[in-house]
């Protein structure tokens, strides 16, 4: 089997285990809107949950996942199993004592990250106290998600990637679970959430462990805290922080600037940046994992005309898939948000403002898209330092456009801005790419980004008259809506096909040979 194909049967397992993870995600979702809405609890909730989901990205998948997997690989490949596993147990040991002091220096400092995360909370002191609370009890949740990340990291270099694809589907399970049973019983029903994150952080890294005796590796075996190794990936992983997570920290910004908005607001752009996720996990951040094990294996082999062509596949690849999904968000974002979150106390009025910030986040998915790629052959490389420099332009740049567009715009403004910071980052990043290693075939994969923009259009004119036709303007039936947001999807789905196969498209074929495969 060819890279390419490794790379796009590999896609295949993350992006269907995703897609499974995005459903019970929504399940969650659907459940957390019915019951708490857009207010108080909800806020507070979503605030407190995203500073230690903050720090997985950044620390965890985001720094840690992409600092080991280069350094692991050239282990593997230059000096055997034996010693790659000794530097895997060693990561271990010393990644438990860091994160198990993080988590205590976070819950003593819960109050402080609150009032630096959201100052607005401050002007309601039973949504700020509310807020540090949850904050206080979730935070252990760090120590359970970095070692799963760490896992991530090592089966992913041995070819397995289906057991970390599926691990966030028990955090959903949990979280589901904890408001159904525990929520009702509680004087603050918002903490069966928080219990719920606690007990899906156990249940993923449990998940992974038989994963990793099946392969030969085995923790408790002796060896030393400290292995050469470790100092590498150390120096990948500190400035990896920024590079890896722009869009992450973006989020945080726009959080921050929410919180000075009305309330829902924070609410508002969270449920969209739930939808904008669905296709960013299943296509584009699956392709990324998938691809990063690839590329690094490349770079230690100096197969650098195999890297090229690696990275040309990826990026057509994604582009292929995140075009499409993000015109057909733009135009049935309305109807979609209204068939899965109009429930409850999310009323009409929230489905409308929520569907505002899906139609600005959308507006940036491809760059979400293309910079996850870009980003994992800078890692590749181990180069960590030319992201950071353009992580820092683009957060410049998204917290001037968000204060600038937050007046006229209100939450629309700030999704608004996360979007176009991201292009910059992307511009930049495939500048310090070209100067780094030369030609890597942009005509190409602009060629193809082109064709998908074209057949992406089109398709969306059949959406839009389809949807037209068969979704009901009231929206009263949600059997009937359900129908006509399939059907509108359907429609969308085989004529971006056709489109596809009518005017030429490799990507298209090599998916067809590899769900043929599977």
């Amino acid at each position: 089997m060819t890279e390419n194909a490794k790379v796009t049967r590999a896609a295949g397992i993350v992006g269907a285990a995703t897609f499974l993870s995005r459903v019970f995600g929504f399940v969650r979702d659907v459940v957390i809107a019915g019951y708490f809405g857009a207010g108080l609890a909800s806020d507070a909730f979503f605030v407190a949950f995203r500073i230690p989901n903050l720090l997985r990205r950044l620390f965890a998948e985001g720094s840690l996942t992409v600092a080991f997997i280069p350094v692991f690989s050239e282990y593997l490949t230059r000096h055997g199993r034996e010693e790659a596993y000794r530097l895997a147990r060693s990561a271990m040991r010393m990644l438990s004592i860091i994160l198990a002091v993080a988590a205590v220096a976070g819950v003593l400092a819960s109050p402080v990250i609150v009032h630096i995360i959201a100052p607005g909370f401050t002007a309601s002191p039973e949504k700020y106290q509310l807020c540090v609370d949850l904050t206080r009890f979730m935070f252990p949740y760090i120590f359970f998600i970095g070692l799963v990340a760490l896992c991530m990291g090592i089966l992913n270099v041995l070819g397995h990637f289906a057991a970390p694809a599926l691990a966030p589907v028990f955090l959903n399970l949990a979280m589901i679970t904890s408001v159904l049973l525990f929520s009702p019983h509680l004087e603050r029903p918002v903490f069966g959430l928080a219990v719920g994150v606690l007990l899906g952080g156990l249940l993923q890294l449990l998940l992974q462990i038989p994963f990793l005796i099946k392969n030969g590796l085995f923790f408790w075996q002796k060896t030393k805290i400290f292995h050469p190794g470790l100092k590498r990936i150390g120096k990948l992983m500190l400035p990896a922080v920024f590079g890896a997570a722009v869009y992450q920290i973006n989020m945080v910004i726009g959080t921050l600037l929410a919180s000075l908005l009305p309330e829902g607001s924070v609410s508002y752009l969270y449920y969209a940046d739930r939808l904008v996720q669905f296709p960013l996990g299943i296509f584009a951040i699956a392709t990324a994992t998938a691809v990063l094990p690839s590329l690094s294996k490349q770079v230690a082999k100096e197969d650098f005309d195999g890297l090229r062509e690696t990275f040309r596949h990826a990026m057509n690849f994604v582009f292929f898939i995140t075009i499409p999904a993000m015109v057909g968000l733009v135009v049935l974002r309305e109807p979609i948000v209204y068939l899965l979150f109009k429930r409850g106390a999310f009323d009409v009025e929230t489905v409308r403002l929520t569907a505002t910030a899906l139609l600005y986040y959308c507006a940036g998915l491809w760059a979400f898209s293309a910079v996850r790629i870009v980003v994992s052959m800078f890692y590749a490389l181990q180069d960590t330092k030319t992201p950071v420099k353009m992580a820092v332009v683009s957060i410049t740049v998204n917290v001037l456009l968000g204060i600038g567009l937050m007046g006229p715009l209100k939450h629309g403004g700030l999704a608004l801005a996360t979007s176009l910071a991201s292009v910059v980052n992307l511009l930049l990043l495939i500048w310090a790419l070209r100067q780094k290693i030369g030609m890597l075939g942009w005509r190409q994969i602009m060629s193809s980004a082109a064709i998908s923009s074209v057949n992406a259009l089109l398709m969306g004119l059949v959406v839009w008259g389809t949807a037209g036709a068969i979704i009901p303007r009231d929206h009263h039936s949600t059997l009937v809506l359900l129908a006509g947001v399939a059907g509108s999807v359907g429609a969308g789905v085989v004529t971006y096909a056709f489109l596809g196969y009518l005017f030429g498209g490799s990507e298209l074929g090599r998916l067809v040979r590899a769900f043929r495969r599977r």
